[in-house]
């Protein structure tokens, strides 16, 4: 009857914080580098990111972040979703891959919404372009941003509709930024950059359409905290009770 008790005991505790925590994330912070090699051009405030290849030849790549403070420190990440809105293309399916960005980087107010927004708008104080992480004080070390080859999710993207990236390694990633938040310089997109036309355009997080903007879902399992232990604390007392019966 005793192991009965504890058993059950037991599985109460588990039941209550076995279960993880879900929050929709909005970017903080998105842009994209235009190839320039004067490294002039941007689109911080900008209602579209692009990755790929332009039919004109000249790379773009798009850039993201997001504020994962809000999660309590100590928690277990256990899954993590991206999902992108692709609102113009050209072209049929390209992979489109995401990566660690390795140093931090900028959003200004440079606006590149005419024609599409893909041709870029004169950088503004503070935004990434191809040669600057912020526009015109830091440099990237490698033109075109600094970043991991090694791609953390690959999906690939066809036609207009939403698009999801969702890997362990992505929750990995954001695992080590909830530890180690100054790790945290977000994500860059990646599309085919040998197709000259195969540029996709995705919603970002200054987009009218606010559903169609960048959404990071997250889902972490928080630390046990004092009112759990008390919880604990209590199923012991009542093990001993049930003991000395």
């Amino acid at each position: 009857m005793r192991a009965l008790f504890v058993a059950a005991a037991a599985a109460v505790f588990l039941s209550a914080h076995a279960s993880g925590v879900v929050v929709n994330l909005g970017a903080s912070k998105d842009n994209t580098l235009f190839e320039d090699p004067a490294g002039s051009l941007s689109s911080g405030a900008g209602q579209w990111l692009f990755a790929g290849y332009t039919a004109q030849s000249s790379k773009r790549r798009g850039l993201l972040g997001f504020d994962v403070t809000s999660i309590p420190a100590g928690s277990t990440i256990n899954s993590v979703r991206l999902t992108l809105h692709m609102s113009r293309t050209i072209t049929a399916t390209e992979l489109v891959t995401l990566h660690e960005v390795t140093s931090s980087w900028g959003e200004g107010t440079s606006d590149s919404n005419a024609m599409g927004g893909g041709i870029g708008a004169p950088a503004t104080a503070g935004d990434a372009t191809w040669l600057h992480r912020f526009f015109d004080t830091s440099t990237w070390t490698t033109p075109g941003g600094d970043f991991n080859a090694g791609a953390l999710a690959t999906t690939p993207v066809s036609g207009i509709g939403f698009y999801s990236w969702n890997t362990a390694a992505m929750a990995a990633q954001v695992q080590s930024w909830v530890n180690t938040p100054s790790t945290n310089n977000g994500w860059m997109l990646l599309g085919t950059e040998t197709d000259p036309g195969s540029v996709k355009r995705f919603d970002s997080r200054e987009n009218f359409t606010e559903a169609n903007r960048p959404v990071l879902v997250i889902d972490y399992t928080p630390i046990p905290g004092i009112a759990s232990v008390a919880h604990l604390g209590a199923i012991g007392l009542a093990v001993a009770w049930r003991r000395r019966r």
